[in-house]
């Protein structure tokens, strides 16, 4: 076979589509046929010198694929075949990819190391290929230089797959002298670049070394030293390291920090555009470590407290600032046009933003003098950067400080937003505008920016902006966006009712502009649309009514094109969600008052029938929007949304079984709870479907562990809609809830993101205990759940054990209690009495400072009180 792969890798490689196609099926028959053979052919491949380097890198990668997925399940099955294999192969596996590390071809050199790092990801934990470390280090010490760099490169793929807890303290003590050493200047740039790059990965391993002060002194002078070296691509890596090192080591930055701040401003200013970009991410990075840190602690910090601030960015303040500002005046011609454009100016931008939010007020008079001094400057890259800079500092500081400076500023900003001739310059213009009304304006500010005096002035320089170059329009959408967002809770009348008819018309025409494909524009007009119907007043409800059938023409237009090319197709798409979306908003704000509401019935059945064509296309981004809009239908039509039922139940099924796109999946969920809250015991006839599938989807390894939460939420609506009736799921739905509550029960040892999860996962569980024993109520049918009280008791005991519950969860969790208590009655009282910390728990939430769960607990207290007096 082996002269038999080499020709199939390669045709696999070939121009002509129908060699390809062949060459790939036999490598999947083979692959299906004979995991063994298969496996040692590539590794014997990647590792042989005779084959040529094309076949063998395709081997390396196929070999890595055949380790490792994207998805969750796929992975795991790939693991557990991998497991399967007879020891010998596996073995002689390892042995090729160590071999081909000598390789004096980089291509199959490089791809070894991934694989290799693939397999340890996979070993390591279980104990197995405890040589593999030593080996990999003993390479270190060879003369040969393209062995030390594969060598490195593969420590750091290493290090990027296994988890620190996985490798004992002694080797990663030896990995690391191993990569800073490789880092030394004495060593050739290949070497000195692999070692870089491996330290990145490895930092995380690195904690033990970092509280030694010689340790971390020897890695930080290294770190420092390479960022000084010739070669870009090694200063470029080294200052990712810093970056690394600043968010990971924040606390062990102090004595580094000034020599830190002289490489980063000399990189800034002097650098090629890779590396100091980097050398500006590392004082983003420590705003982000202290945005965090004031966040948590609310600046009040007292000697003991877990992670001092050390305030390195309010130190720096003097002269990083005036070193930000320089970058702004480094613009590319063409950023504004570019979507994925990122360059030292933006960089520079984004940084100083920060620094706003970290120090507030004190970053205000160190940029006011530059802006004032390059805002009317005849060159357009001064005008652009005094404006970006203004822009950029007012988050973070408060209203005080900004609202003099701002009101003088607006007119300014004004006039040169319809009058400046640079693009550049209005485009920054605009977006400093939008934020200065997201951040400055709405009912929580003392003195209001926008007034009777200036009102119209700024509507008529936003929509004849509308009217200018296509980012320039989109930004200004955007400020239209958070001019109506200030006025979200107004009251009966808003200033912005005079101009509604005129707004909504200009947002209108924008959608249709021939360029509104470009820079967003067509979506920011109809984000800023929705935000001028979401926060409009009763006043303008007649002309948020006069827009359904608008939009229902717009939508029914992109259901009768034909023939689409896939290009078409696509933004003929885009469009359908957007008008989706539309028609949820409008759907939600009609739908509040009884008055609107009577007339918007009249077109809820063309609405609907809307809705289903759009489902008949297939697309993932579109499905998702008309079942958030049905879910507002149901919402607002209430039990007459039963007549709708029989065409759209399909596609309610249709949504609960799409795994793939599995926001559609969690976003039908929560439509099934919808149609519960509208229909009640209508739905009925349709929970048997609906049931088995939400089943279904608990039990399926393949469904984003998101969608889960919901689903459970979801047992509940159904229960709370169809009562008693609920009885023959119970067999079914308890187990999965008991079996899921434990495993939210316990979480030691769990990292944020998996406390967050599991927080979700006990609401969602106690969420559907919530509405099952609600369901159940004044029911002869209640003892029935008689016997899952003892386990759901146990459960609330657990979690309050934990101590790390969110408020969302003790709420829910306090509801519980109450409603266990209020369905059984006397049942339920002996048993809380028994329960381990009921009461505790009780009166824990009872002292709450938040009044919801103050609200739920006197309610709980007043059920049990009842339960136990019986």
């Amino acid at each position: 076979m082996a002269m038999e792969i080499t020709q199939i890798l390669l045709n696999a490689q070939s121009v002509d589509g129908n060699v390809r196609k062949h060459a790939e099926e036999s490598l999947k028959q083979f692959q299906e046929q004979n995991l063994a053979g298969f496996l040692l052919s590539l590794s014997g491949e990647l590792a042989s010198e005779e084959r040529p380097v094309d076949s063998r890198k395709l081997a390396g990668l196929i070999l890595k694929n055949a380790l490792d997925a994207k998805e969750q399940h796929r992975k795991f099955e790939l693991v557990q075949r991998w497991f399967s294999l007879d020891v010998s192969v596996k073995t002689q596996i390892k042995a090729g990819l160590l071999q081909t590390l000598s390789s004096p071809v980089p291509e199959a050199r490089s791809t070894a190391s991934q694989v290799i790092a693939k397999v340890a990801g996979i070993e390591l934990p279980q104990k197995q290929w405890p040589e593999l470390i030593g080996s990999l280090l003993s390479n270190i010490h060879q003369v040969a230089v393209h062995v030390k760099q594969s060598t490195l490169e593969t420590l750091g793929y290493l290090c990027e797959e296994v988890s620190p807890d996985v490798v004992d303290q002694d080797h990663v003590n030896k990995i690391l002298t191993a990569v800073v050493q490789g880092m030394s200047a004495t060593e050739g740039s290949d070497v000195r670049l692999a070692a870089t790059r491996a330290l990145y990965n490895a930092l995380g391993f690195a904690h033990a070394n970092f509280t030694n002060d010689m340790e971390r002194d020897y890695i930080m002078r290294v770190v420092c030293e390479a960022t000084l070296s010739p070669e870009v691509k090694i200063r470029q890596a080294a200052f990712e390291c810093l970056v690394s090192i600043s968010s990971t080591y924040y606390e062990k930055l102090a004595p580094y920090i000034q020599d830190i701040f002289n490489i980063t401003a000399k990189a800034v200013r002097e650098d090629e555009e890779p590396v100091a970009l980097q050398a500006i991410e590392f004082w983003s990075s420590i705003c982000d470590e202290e945005i965090d840190i004031l966040e948590e602690y609310g600046g009040d910090f007292t000697a003991d407290s877990e992670i001092p601030c050390f305030y390195f960015i309010k130190q720096a303040l003097p002269a990083l600032v005036p070193m930000l500002l320089e970058t702004l005046l480094k613009q590319e011609e063409d950023q504004d046009q570019d979507e994925g454009a990122w360059n030292l100016a933006m960089a520079g931008g984004t940084c100083l933003g920060l620094v706003a939010r970290t120090v507030g007020d004190d970053v205000v008079p160190l940029v006011i003098p530059f802006i004032e001094e390059n805002i009317a400057k005849p060159d357009w890259r001064q005008r652009e950067a005094a404006t970006y800079a203004f822009g950029s500092i007012l988050e973070g500081p408060s209203p005080d400080k900004l609202t003099p400076i701002v009101n003088v500023a607006l007119n300014f900003m004004l006039s040169a937003l319809t009058r400046d001739p640079n693009s550049h310059v209005k485009d920054t213009t605009a977006w400093t505008l939008g934020r200065i009304f997201e951040f400055l304006h709405g009912s929580t500010m003392e003195t209001p920016i926008i007034t009777q005096a200036n009102c119209q002035q700024i509507i008529t320089v936003l929509l004849q902006s509308m009217k200018d170059a296509s980012n320039v329009a989109e930004k200004a959408c955007g400020a239209l966006y958070f001019l109506a967002q200030g006025y979200e809770e107004i009251g009966p009348s808003s200033p912005l009712t005079p101009y509604f008819q005129e707004i909504v018309q200009s947002l209108l025409a924008v959608t249709h502009r021939e360029d509104a494909g470009e820079s967003r524009l067509r979506t920011g007009a109809y984000e800023a649309l929705n935000e001028m119907v979401r926060c409009s007043t009763d006043e303008t409800a007649p002309m948020v009514l006069q827009l359904v059938p608008v939009i229902m023409m717009e939508l029914h237009q992109t259901l009768e094109a034909q023939k689409l090319s896939s290009d078409e197709r696509e933004k003929q798409n885009e469009l359908q969600g957007l008008l989706c979306g539309c028609l949820q908003v409008i759907i939600q704000k009609l739908g509040v008052s009884e008055p609107t509401k009577y007339v918007f019935m009249q077109y809820a059945d063309q609405i609907m029938n809307l809705f289903l064509r759009v489902f008949a296309c297939r697309s993932a981004t579109v499905h998702e929007e008309a079942m958030l809009a049905i879910g507002a239908l149901a919402y607002a039509t209430g039990p007459d949304f039963a007549k709708y039922m029989p065409e759209f139940y399909k596609y309610l099924e249709m949504g609960l079984q799409n795994f793939e796109e599995y926001q559609v999946c969690a976003v039908t969920v929560g439509v099934v709870g919808d149609i519960c809250r509208a229909l009640e015991e209508k739905v009925l006839p349709y929970c048997d479907g609906i049931m088995t599938q939400l089943l279904k989807d608990l039990s399926s390894n393949q469904l984003h562990r998101s969608v889960k939460p919901p689903i459970f939420s979801c047992f509940g609506d159904i229960a709370l809609a169809i009562g008693e009736n609920f009885e023959k799921y119970l067999i079914y739905a308890m187990p999965m809830l008991q079996s899921a509550a434990e495993l939210s029960s316990h979480t030691s040892g769990a990292d944020d993101e998996m406390i967050e999860y599991t927080n979700l996962l006990r609401n969602g569980i106690l969420e559907a205990y919530s509405g099952i024993f609600q369901g159940f109520k004044n029911s002869p049918k209640t003892q029935l759940l008689i016997p899952y009280a003892p386990h759901i008791l146990q459960f609330l005991d657990s979690i309050y054990m934990e101590k790390d519950m969110d408020d969302v969860v003790m709420k829910t969790a306090i509801g519980v209690l109450g409603d266990l208590a209020d369905t059984l009655g006397s049942n339920a009282g002996s048993l809380i009495q028994q329960s381990l910390s009921s009461k505790d728990f009780l009166n824990e939430c009872l002292s709450s400072d938040d009044h919801m769960i103050k609200e739920s607990a006197e309610w709980a207290k007043l059920a049990i009180s009842r339960a136990i007096a019986v």
